[in-house]
């Protein structure tokens, strides 16, 4: 474990989904005390009452944070909280330090990187993975890249939450493009399996009977084990949604056509999320891409 001393850095939080919270909360497990942001403060408040301070705005959270971490879903996002009305950049301390974890552009990271530290600020390019539970225990994986200085200011705060941390470069945007290819594999393999499940499915195949056999085989994949579960139970409450992956594996696409180079399971993988968004199934767990096959009836929920 590690442990809070007096001298150790204020950190703040912004950003309190599924993989936010869990950081959030194995941080505070850790002994950090805790600054903490959402745009829904209720959920902020709650956290707070077994410890921590909440706040509105990413600006109030950013007088009192030597160390801001963003657990945001996009560059968007990441933008409105560091530049918009109530924009953290507006009271970040000189040599605070801006730990960013979503999933983005690796040019656009590279680029915030430079702009946050011609105003005196230091960045860390740090996308995670891991999911929701590894998240609540501590154990995501880190992608982070940047420069030595934001190593120094973060300290030992990356294994208060992960218990993986890669560093793959000494600027930002290597963490990114590590993490899109991750995406790249993640969502084809989640498509994949949706075709795998639906075929035997059509075929008359059990499907519970089909998903004992595949992840007792050679043909299993870490998706296809977590992911066909929802499918089995009918339950498409998103932890990761389909238009999470429509947003990831467009970034992949956009990263590679800038090369010229051709990524087919990929495009096809982001053709199948998008045909289940334009279904209508955008907000729904990214299992229920296996809602765009024809002919088929799905397991009912128990």
């Amino acid at each position: 474990m590690t442990t809070n001393t007096k001298n150790s850095p204020s950190i703040g939080l912004i950003g309190l989904g599924a993989m936010g919270l869990g950081m959030a909360s194995s941080l505070r497990r850790n002994g950090y005390d805790l600054n903490v942001c959402d745009v829904r403060f209720e959920v902020a408040e709650d956290f707070a009452l077994a410890g921590g301070v909440a706040f509105k705005t990413p600006s109030e959270l950013a007088k009192v944070s030597d160390i801001i971490i963003s657990v945001v879903v996009n560059a968007e996002q990441t933008e409105t909280i560091l530049f918009g009305e109530h924009g953290a950049v507006n009271e970040l301390k000189q040599q605070s330090l801006f730990i960013m974890c979503s999933t983005v552009d690796p040019n656009w990271s590279a680029l915030l990187e430079k702009r946050l530290n011609n105003s005196g600020f230091l960045y860390l390019d740090a996308p995670i993975s891991g999911g929701a539970t590894k998240a609540a225990a501590g154990q995501i994986t880190m992608m982070t890249s940047g420069h030595t200085d934001a190593y120094q200011k973060a300290g030992n705060i990356l294994e208060a939450m992960a218990s993986n941390i890669y560093k793959l470069g000494d600027r930002a945007g290597f963490g990114s493009k590590v993490k899109i290819i991750n995406q790249l594999l993640a969502g084809v393999h989640i498509a994949v399996a949706a075709e795998a499940m639906a075929l035997g499915i059509r075929e008359g195949v059990d499907p519970n009977a089909l998903y004992e056999v595949i992840t007792h085989s050679a043909g299993n994949s870490w998706m296809f084990e977590n992911r066909m579960v929802h499918v089995l139970q009918a339950d498409y409450t998103a932890l990761s949604a389909v238009d999470i992956f429509i947003k990831d594996l467009g970034l992949v696409l956009d990263t590679a056509r800038a090369s010229k180079f051709p990524l087919p399971l990929a495009a096809t993988a982001h053709q199948m999320f998008m045909q289940a968004s334009a279904a209508g199934y955008g907000r729904e767990d990214d299992a229920a891409v296996i809602k765009i096959f024809p002919g088929i009836k799905l397991p009912d929920a128990k």
